[in-house]
């Protein structure tokens, strides 16, 4: 039986508002008796932990950035003795020291009760056999996967990143009925089951939760095309807790049902931090509800979407897909420009395959950016040439902004098992 998972679902607003501030206010208390970081930003601000009487008092606490975490490597943001820390996880840290995070027995047991939530409303049950490939390790994918499928009752294949070839197999020999992988590396394995001339729809795959990156609508498109799956978003970042955090329902494909009974979400300016009215676009911020070895107050995630009412899952409201991190944005010649802008323009022209990079330059004082794309196996040279055509005019009709292009090779692009990384920056300081 898996009545337990959907008790929060079936709760109204007004309820659900009543246990948020309850478990908010706890969590202030929390974070500023035991973070010293907390303790010193909420007294610098004025504020104690009982000044949160409502909901909408939030707005008024500090927010926390990924550079505070970083500052306080690696358990300075801790608010539990390291003796109950039963988990560590971390980021890659590609871009300076990791962000860690810690988990107490209750923290797993919540985190394993979200991510199997979100498996059952993307449409698994118990029973279900499930791929997971994403990575293992310090990175929150694959284990947050795992043992949230474990908890639904599924049985796991902990197939983790790479060795393509021998994952195309394990589909095709153990037949699961759904797959957890970013949505790039399931484009890598489309390919890799053309290659050994086996047809994707002809496995036994039903459901695919992708995540861990931003994809389009159109890349879905590509993938329920050439899978003849169903194929819905996962949302989640470790600092808030991993994959779990907020789940796209398979029944109606409409963005992704928050998990509001253990996230409170807020969208506000990403350049002034003002709080945004839901419907209105922004930056992500999230104070958890129900951590203990690690809670964060107003995180901002730098991804960028909306607040939307709830559907499928009425009681949780709704996030849009993400449509790009702040930290992402390209600025050329003054243009603002996603990598989903590119990757909706790339999947729409004939001859190319959906994998792409970004590549800016700098030429005297001016940038520049050149779209990579590899083309498809079959597409001719003329095909080549006219879709390299075709993608400079969309940019340029669609984002304003001239960009060179070239079709490369099949599988001329690095491939990740992970995160793919679509912004190459060949720019120097001087």
């Amino acid at each position: 039986m898996t009545d337990w998972l959907d008790a929060g679902e079936r709760m109204g607003r007004e309820e659900l508002e009543a246990l948020q501030l309850e478990r908010l206010r706890a969590t202030l208390r929390h974070a500023y008796e035991n973070v010293d970081f907390y303790r010193q930003a909420f007294d610098k601000a004025g504020l104690r932990p009982e000044d949160c009487r409502t909901l909408a008092d939030l707005g008024r606490f500090p927010f926390t950035a990924k550079t505070d975490l970083r500052d306080h490597y690696p358990f300075g943001m801790f608010a539990v003795d390291r003796s109950r820390v039963r988990r560590i996880h971390a980021s890659s840290g590609t871009t300076g020291r990791p962000t860690v995070v810690g988990y107490t027995d209750r923290d797993l047991e919540t985190w394993a009760d979200v991510v199997a939530r979100s498996i059952r409303a993307a449409g698994g049950r118990p029973g279900h056999t499930v791929h997971v490939a994403y990575g293992y390790g310090l990175f929150t994918g694959g284990l947050g996967a795992h043992y949230g499928a474990e908890r639904l009752g599924c049985t796991v294949v902990p197939a983790s990143g790479g060795m393509t070839a021998r994952q195309v197999q394990l589909i095709q020999d153990f037949r699961p009925e759904i797959i957890m992988v970013t949505p790039s590396y399931m484009l890598t394995l489309l390919d890799e089951f053309e290659r050994q001339g086996v047809d994707p729809r002809s496995t036994s795959l039903e459901v695919g939760i992708f995540g861990a990156e931003p994809w389009t609508e159109e890349m879905r498109r590509e993938i329920e095309e050439r899978l003849g799956i169903d194929a819905v978003d996962i949302y989640g970042l470790s600092e808030v807790m991993g994959p779990g955090v907020a789940q796209e329902c398979v029944e109606s494909k409409d963005g992704l049902h928050i998990w509001e009974d253990h996230f409170y979400p807020e969208v506000v300016d990403p350049f002034t931090g003002e709080v945004l009215p839901d419907g209105e676009p922004g930056e992500l911020v999230f104070t958890s509800l129900t951590k203990e070895a690690m809670p964060v107050v107003r995180y901002r995630t730098r991804d960028l979407t909306r607040l939307l009412p709830g559907t499928a899952r009425p009681a949780f409201r709704r996030m849009e897909k993400v449509t790009g991190r702040s930290d992402d944005m390209v600025i050329l010649r003054g243009v603002n420009l996603f990598p989903t802008q590119v990757e909706e323009i790339v999947l729409r022209t004939p001859g190319l395959a959906p994998h792409f990079q970004l590549r800016l330059a700098r030429e005297g004082r001016l940038d520049t950016l050149t779209v990579r794309a590899e083309a498809r196996a079959d597409a001719t040279g003329e095909e080549r040439a006219e879709a390299a055509r075709a993608v400079a005019a969309a940019v340029k009709d669609g984002i304003g902004v001239s960009v060179g292009v070239e079709v490369v090779d099949p599988e001329t692009l690095e491939r990740s098992v992970g995160k793919i990384k679509r912004i190459v920056d060949l720019r120097t300081s001087g």
